[in-house]
């Protein structure tokens, strides 16, 4: 995750002006000291003299001048370069938040705040994820729209996804098919037929260990993966393309994953071994879509937080979403610019959004 820290800029402050006025050595504030009790003995001496209010008062002034000139330097010699630590821990109480903040990747846990009372909500906005990927379809910085939805299921969430796919596919073509015939002149002369197939053809659904199964068969059978293929693993682009284009040639959604590669808040199957989680796959894309039903049940979520090593001070007030009441709900995330990607047959997704951010580039 990216951090959101203004003790960066603060420590660069810092070091820029340490450089230009080094800080005081022992001696200097030793010195200090001793000024400050030369014109404390003088203050002494000169109300023991009973010397003139006017002496004393200017005696009196010249030792405040001096205890202000050692605090300044006290004060200056406690700066060091480096993050501000307590207990040998960077402190962020002094961070702009006071603790640690990161930008969001994603909005759904926030967005499961209103979905019990308003039923169906959507979220869509901006996402960052601090990936180390040079893919044709990872981006550093992109949109999300993120419907929820109350006392649905795995189920609902996958007739919900493919529904809203299909709908998107038919609303170009409805809409923008001009725009889509300069697409196809200009990029890919199949995606007009593409749109025709995903909108009016069923999503092929399988669960996770089918599409393993098919898989390992697909090896045997000759086809070479980069990536291995065994139970447990989290696919690939290769290997949800090999499925989409290559073996349904359609739209296919893969669900019950392993626990193991899944979020806290996924729903626990009976197995124990897998959750009720779901992704759409493309042609062109893989991963379009990937969604789950929630777990409603406090005990079962307070264990995968614990399973899983995360801190649970951060999700005390999500925990309270389940402690308070709730009821089952479902919901997924559609990355914007792959369904651009998919729709317009263009070959990276840097091309789709106007101000790529990805590892290694940030100009804009």
């Amino acid at each position: 995750m990216f951090q959101v820290t203004t003790l960066i800029s603060e420590i660069e402050k810092i070091e820029k002006d340490l450089i230009q006025n080094p800080p005081p050595s022992e001696t200097d504030i030793e010195a200090a000291k001793l000024v400050v009790n030369e014109k404390g003995e003088a203050v002494s001496q000169l109300k023991s003299a009973k010397a003139s209010k006017d002496n004393i008062s200017a005696s009196v002034a010249e030792l405040k001048k001096a205890k202000e000139n050692l605090l300044k330097l006290e004060e200056r010699a406690k700066l060091k370069p480096g993050f501000p630590k307590k207990d040998g821990k960077i402190d962020y109480g002094l961070d702009f938040f006071t603790r640690q903040a990161f930008l969001t990747v994603s909005g759904q846990l926030q967005v499961e705040t209103y979905v019990c009372a308003l039923s169906s909500v959507y979220t869509f906005g901006p996402t960052f994820r601090a990936e180390n990927s040079h893919t044709s379809r990872h981006l550093a910085e992109f949109w999300m729209i993120e419907p929820e939805i109350a006392f649905g299921d795995l189920e609902d969430d996958m007739n919900c996804a493919e529904a809203y796919v299909k709908y998107m596919c038919q609303w170009l073509l409805d809409k923008c098919l001009d725009d889509m015939e300069l697409m196809a002149k200009l990029y890919d002369k199949g995606c007009i037929e593409r749109l025709k197939m995903v909108a009016s053809t069923p999503f092929k659904r399988i669960s996770y260990t089918e599409a393993v199964d098919l898989l390992i068969e697909a090896v045997k059978g000759g086809h070479k993966f980069e990536n291995s293929v065994e139970w447990g693993i989290d696919l690939a682009s290769e290997h949800e393309r090999y499925l989409t284009e290559i073996l349904f040639k359609k739209p296919v959604i893969v669900y019950n994953y392993p626990k193991g590669i899944k979020a806290f808040y996924m729903r626990l199957n009976d197995d124990s071994k897998t959750v009720a989680a779901m992704d759409v796959l493309v042609p062109k894309v893989g991963e379009l879509i990937g969604g789950s039903q929630r777990e409603e049940r406090l005990e079962v979520i307070q264990q995968r937080i614990a399973e899983m090593g995360l801190p649970v001070e951060p999700y005390e007030w999500y925990l309270d979403l389940r402690r308070y009441g709730t009821v089952k709900h479902c919901g997924f995330g559609l990355g914007f610019e792959r369904m651009i990607l998919f729709a317009t047959g263009i070959d990276n997704i840097r091309d789709v959004i106007p101000f790529p951010r990805y590892p290694g580039r940030a100009d804009l």
